[in-house]
């Protein structure tokens, strides 16, 4: 008979304790942060987090040491140290050490190709932490990142100013805007945090580039502009909207209207309905079809749609709202 493999063991075992409370769990997880294995240290650093298990923070630092004395060999992937990182961020853990030797880690091993940097996404995780601890200098080690080769570390960053960066945060994230980046995620998340943690003043300056002539950035900003479910925002979408003839972009901004969830974008949509094209209408229910699990909405997209008539909108509808 085949021995049992003590890691498959273990991270089995970790899953049936995501059915117990935080109480019953925390025991046998202490146990679990002292493995050798970085997979089954990584799964139980992750339930930790999310049970929020605070008195199990001595033994994450622990682990955390253990691996960061020899990383490379001990803990590959940097599966557990970045497990570990967001279990004390999940857990407010202020003290800044952790987040600052997170912040400066680079891993790099081997792949098919060129070595692939492992330690991108404990990079933008640490980032994430150090600017809610009391550190002085949080914010000139987090900017360090907005130029960081690999785009986990950069959105990371990104994410930390947004939060925690106030006023100087934001005219951060709105350079990095200005002087570009290879990846239009990272851009997004740019203007989603900029009209997070400063809307009045950012409106304008993410409109602007919802006609930039790189399509992809000018979806982000329309997306970003729908996410962040603010009036404003609302109006320059419906602006775009009344001067856009193309389809695709077209079917962008009805995605991001309704995204916005607001009354007023919710409304609009019904308008087109009832009004526009087949064509236009078409891709109004799927856009709306996102809120399907809303009887009141359905049913106001139902009876337009019945009241229209059309045979094709109708199977539309009901493929789409899964009637």
């Amino acid at each position: 008979m085949k021995k049992p493999d003590p890691i498959e063991t273990a991270l089995n075992r970790l899953a049936d304790l995501r059915a117990t409370g935080p109480e019953i769990a925390a025991g046998e997880l202490r146990a679990y942060l002292g493995n050798r294995s970085n997979l089954v240290v990584a799964k139980a650093a992750k339930l930790a987090g999310e049970l929020r298990t605070s008195e199990l923070i001595p033994d994450l630092i622990t682990a955390f040491d253990r691996f960061m004395k020899n990383p490379q060999q001990l803990d590959k992937r940097c599966a557990a140290i970045t497990e570990i990182t967001a279990a004390l961020y999940e857990m407010d853990y202020p003290e800044p050490e952790i987040y600052r030797k997170g912040l400066q880690h680079v891993q790099k091993e081997a792949s098919f190709g060129p070595p692939v940097d492992t330690a991108a996404a404990l990079r933008g995780m640490s980032a994430q932490g150090l600017v809610r601890t009391s550190y002085a200098n949080a914010l000139e080690e987090v900017v360090q990142l907005l130029v960081d080769p690999e785009p986990p570390a950069r959105l990371g960053a990104i994410r930390a100013l947004t939060s925690n960066g106030g006023d100087a945060g934001a005219l951060l994230l709105r350079l990095k805007v200005l002087t570009g980046d290879a990846e239009p995620e990272v851009l997004g998340e740019c203007f989603s945090g900029l009209l997070a943690a400063a809307p009045e003043q950012s409106i304008s300056f993410v409109a602007r580039y919802v006609d930039d002539e790189d399509d992809t950035i000018s979806e982000v900003a329309i997306w970003a502009l729908g996410e962040s479910r603010l009036r404003p925002a609302f109006e320059v979408l419906k602006e775009k909207w009344e001067r856009t003839v193309g389809r695709s972009s077209r079917k962008v901004l009805l995605a991001a209207m309704a995204a916005s969830r607001l009354e007023v974008s919710i409304e609009f949509l019904r308008s087109l309905l009832e009004t526009e094209s087949s064509q236009t209408a078409s891709d109004a229910i799927v856009a709306l079809a996102i809120y399907k699990g809303n009887e009141s909405i359905k049913e106001l997209i139902a009876s337009v749609v019945r009241e229209r008539g059309d045979k094709s909108l109708i199977q539309m509808f009901e493929h789409h709202f899964q009637i």
